[in-house]
């Protein structure tokens, strides 16, 4: 084993096992957080105010087709990433599940409104600081504290799982678009 030893502040010295430890412990909490995060607005979806009828109301008129089977793929993505993410299983999926979802949900909602999420309809801020966390937990991985880990499941990083999350991702959230949204156009005075 290499012996991991960083100095910063005042001297202090940080040796191998503190500097993974607080890796591992930060990818968890971010991994947490986030995945649960994600999973509750799914589980919103399905079981919140207006039910997935709602949504599916709401996908319709922001001109998605097929809403309620989009509402529910929607749902069920942000669901499943959120609880993979939080596991820290297949983490290079999961990360694109989540990005994909915010691809569509900032180019068919949020970008309009610009940056700030306090501007009204929500600026793009929150989907784009998601999408970036997603893009970054594929190219560290979970962590050791994770499923991936355990079952050495080891294709998160850069190359692959920057690719993964990139094409599945950014790249399957476009084809969502392309294939499924037909913004109403705005009547020129």
């Amino acid at each position: 084993m290499v012996d991991m030893t960083l100095t910063v502040d005042h001297g202090h010295m940080y040796h191998g096992d503190e500097i993974i430890n607080g890796l591992n412990l930060g990818l968890l909490i971010i991994r947490v957080v986030v995945g649960v995060t994600l999973a509750t607005h799914g589980l919103n979806k399905i079981f919140g105010g207006g039910k997935i009828a709602g949504t599916a109301g709401w996908f319709g008129s922001m001109g998605m087709k097929m809403p309620k089977a989009n509402a529910w793929i929607a749902a069920l993505t942000e669901i499943g990433s959120g609880a993979l993410l939080a596991l820290g299983f297949l983490t290079p999926l999961a990360a694109a599940g989540m990005v994909a979802i915010m691809v569509v949900a900032l180019i068919t909602t949020h970008r309009k409104n610009g940056w700030f999420i306090f501007n009204p309809g929500g600026g793009i801020e929150y989907v784009v600081v998601l999408a970036a966390v997603g893009i970054g937990l594929a190219c560290t991985g979970a962590g050791e504290w994770s499923i991936d880990h355990a079952a050495d499941i080891n294709w998160a990083g850069v190359p692959k799982g920057l690719i993964i999350v990139l094409v599945a991702g950014i790249g399957g959230g476009l084809l969502q678009l392309a294939t499924f949204w037909r913004p109403k156009s705005v009547a020129s005075n």
